[in-house]
């Protein structure tokens, strides 16, 4: 698979990711709140995965685990820092989706499911469509 096909796999599996964890919290999906609540986070956390595939395609997976490991960690210990600003904006609909709200330390586990199943995904969907030359260690 060419790098910018790569790119578009991606890209398309972030939108629907994004889709999904809209549609799992809205009203429309009647699913229990821990669903919602720890479903939501592991699609975040996937969807950064899926992100840094976008941007670094040819990178190995588990450095783009890692990366999204950092930037989840990284954001949710953001929400411990409380200033007007970053309130300011934790307060409108984008910046609650983007930066959350309230550290919550069971959202590390969530995280760590996203990215997993963002990393097995790629191993075993990608796997079938990358030359052989990529497959062999170095």
């Amino acid at each position: 698979m060419t790098k910018a096909r790569q790119r578009g796999f991606y890209f398309a599996a972030a939108l629907m990711v994004v889709a999904s964890g809209l549609l799992l919290r809205s009203s429309v999906l009647h699913a229990p709140p821990f669903l919602k609540k720890y479903g939501a986070d592991a699609l975040w956390a996937l969807l950064v995965f899926l992100l840094i595939c976008v941007l670094s395609p040819r990178w190995k997976i588990p450095r783009s685990a890692g990366l999204a490991a950092v930037i989840s960690a990284g954001v949710e210990v953001s929400q411990l820092y409380h200033a007007l600003w970053i309130d300011a904006l934790r307060a409108t609909r984008l910046g609650a989706l983007v930066l959350g709200s309230v550290f919550n330390w069971p959202d590390f586990p969530a995280y760590a499911t996203g990215i997993a199943l963002g990393a097995l995904l790629d191993a075993v969907v990608l796997a079938k469509y990358r030359p052989a030359e990529e497959l062999r260690p170095k």
